[in-house]
C-alpha cells in the first residue's frame, strides 16, 4: 500500500513537472489569440459601461427596484388572500433586499468615494468593505443593546 502512495507522488510530481515545462515553451513561442482586433468580450462589456454610465439607466432602476419592493411589502402585509406563511416569507425578502441595498451603497459609496479622490481599485475595496465591515459591526452593536433584528 505504502509503495502505490509513493508510485503515485512521484508520477504527479513528474507530471507537474512536465506541465510546467510546456506551459513555459509554449508561451514563448505564442502571442496572445485575436491580439490586432477586438475581442467579442471587450465589445460587450464596452457596451454595458456606456448604458451603465448613463443616468437614464439609474433612474429607472431605482423606480423599478422602488415599486418592486414597495409591492412585494404590500402583497405581505395587505389582504389580498396571500398565505399566512407565504407573507411572512414575502416580508422577509423585503428586509433583506432593503438590508442588501443598504449595505451596497455603503460599500459602493465608499469604493466611489476612493476612487473619485484618485486611489486605485484596491484602495476602494478596501475603503468599502471597510465601511460594510463597519456597518455591521454598528448593526450588532445595536442588536445586542436594543434587539433591533426579530
Amino acid at each position: 500500500m505504502v509503495s502505490l502512495t509513493l508510485l503515485s507522488t512521484a508520477l504527479m510530481g513528474l507530471l507537474v513537472v512536465g506541465t510546467f515545462v510546456a506551459v513555459a515553451q509554449i508561451g514563448a513561442k505564442r502571442t496572445a489569440p485575436g491580439a490586432g482586433s477586438i475581442s467579442r468580450y471587450d465589445a460587450i462589456t464596452g457596451t454595458l459601461s456606456e448604458v451603465a454610465q448613463k443616468p437614464i439607466t439609474w433612474a429607472i432602476s431605482f423606480i423599478l427596484i422602488t415599486v418592486g419592493i414597495g409591492a412585494v411589502a404590500l402583497l405581505a402585509v395587505g389582504s389580498f388572500g396571500v398565505p399566512e406563511g407565504l407573507s411572512g416569507s414575502l416580508l422577509t425578502l423585503v428586509y433583506a433586499a432593503v438590508a442588501l441595498l443598504i449595505a451596497g451603497f455603503v460599500f459602493f459609496g465608499a469604493y466611489f468615494g476612493a476612487r473619485g479622490r484618485g486611489l486605485g481599485n484596491a484602495h476602494g475595496v478596501a475603503a468599502g468593505s471597510f465601511a460594510a465591515g463597519l456597518l455591521f459591526l454598528v448593526l450588532i452593536v445595536a442588536q445586542l443593546l436594543v434587539g433591533v433584528i426579530g
